[in-house]
């Protein structure tokens, strides 16, 4: 991987104007080998590259396949980010708000959620009670899974830390149904996200109880993540409709608390300042310390991605007009298949 001089150089955005339609245009562009090679070694079952528009490279490897959908993990939180959006640019919803204006159970004295707003539950930054036990047990052995979040203590005011809560963004489906038509979030996931980009490879996923997952659960293929990626690289615009307002895009993808500068809302972001990666929650042993700098110091600032668990990505770098999806198991390391060796891979591989 080389250093590249516009990973210091202030970006000019790209303005793609080419859509897909039931399926990608193409125009073959780059060399894919090494970078093909290494994501083989790694586990990754497909990458997709879209460039300007256009389809550049997929691959398939380990016994991945076009329309073969995997479990995508918490790049579920991100498209949950932008359902949350069109809520916001309907007048549904206010992200300053408080929370408990969608969740019932907390309009109660004594839930101590009253200064919970949506804003801080899509940034890491709630307040609500978590620990490694109880994410398990959420995860792996409660059948009500926006129940069991929605019931966790109140351990600190808003806004004082940063925490990576799958229980803070699962409440979010009691937030979203509010002004889901029938309350039910996988339809409007559906109607709204999946159906207007074609994603027909993408299926929101459920907890026992019927709820919509919105921490985790989705299944999806590199090439229809490859739209939403799109869909972020033209601020909202698909083929003619403004999806998400360009306002919320940006909001979404610009850091959203000091505490971690590589967050935004449910995406990450390659801002300069505090950084703190999630490796164990990623599927890695041993979590690195918060260090000073940037998430992707080799690629350029205004990069943002979305991850999955075993640095599963969506990545856009809008100066560049560059779409890259990568998918597959966890590599052997943390610092393979990083957010900077993969979209810096991308771009070298494209020069």
């Amino acid at each position: 991987m080389c250093i590249r001089d516009r990973a210091t150089t202030t970006p000019s955005p790209a303005e793609p104007a080419v859509f897909p339609g039931r399926t990608w245009q193409r125009a073959d562009e780059g060399d894919w080998s090494d970078l093909d090679a290494e994501l083989r070694r790694d586990g990754s079952t497909c990458v997709a590259v879209v460039k300007d528009g256009r389809l550049v490279h997929d691959a398939y490897f380990n016994g991945g396949a076009e329309r073969t959908g995997g479990r995508i993990y918490s790049i579920t939180k991100s498209l949950t980010a932008l359902l949350a959006g069109q809520q916001v640019d309907d007048g549904d919803l206010d992200l300053d708000a408080p929370a408990a204006r969608q969740v019932e159970r907390w309009r109660a004295a004594g839930t101590g959620a009253a200064d919970v707003t949506v804003r801080s539950l899509l940034s890491m930054t709630s307040g609500r009670r978590w620990s490694e036990a109880a994410d398990r047990q959420m995860i792996r052995a409660t059948t009500d899974q926006t129940g069991f979040a929605v019931a966790a203590a109140q351990e600190r005011p808003p806004g004082e830390r940063w925490v990576y809560d799958n229980a803070a963004a699962q409440t979010l489906e009691d937030v979203l149904d509010d002004a889901a038509p029938g309350g039910d979030v996988v339809a409007m996931a559906d109607d709204r996200l999946l159906g207007p980009l074609g994603m027909r490879d993408t299926a929101w996923g459920r907890d026992g109880a019927g709820n919509a997952l919105t921490y985790s659960g989705a299944t999806s293929t590199c090439l229809d993540l490859a739209r939403v990626g799109h869909l972020m690289l033209n601020e909202g615009r698909w083929d003619g409709r403004q999806l998400v307002s360009s306002d919320l895009v940006r909001q979404i993808t610009t850091p959203s608390s000091a505490d971690n500068a590589a967050y935004g809302l449910l995406w990450w972001t390659n801002a300069t300042g505090r950084v703190v990666e999630i490796r164990r929650q990623a599927g890695f042993a041993v979590d690195r310390e918060p260090y000073e700098g940037r998430i992707a110091p080799n690629v350029p600032f205004d990069a943002f991605w979305a991850l999955g668990y075993g640095n599963q990505y969506v990545a856009v770098v809008p100066s560049e007009g560059v779409v890259a999806v990568r998918l597959g198991a966890r590599p052997a390391s943390p610092d393979r298949v990083t957010f900077d060796g993969f979209t810096a891979g991308v771009l070298d591989a494209l020069d």
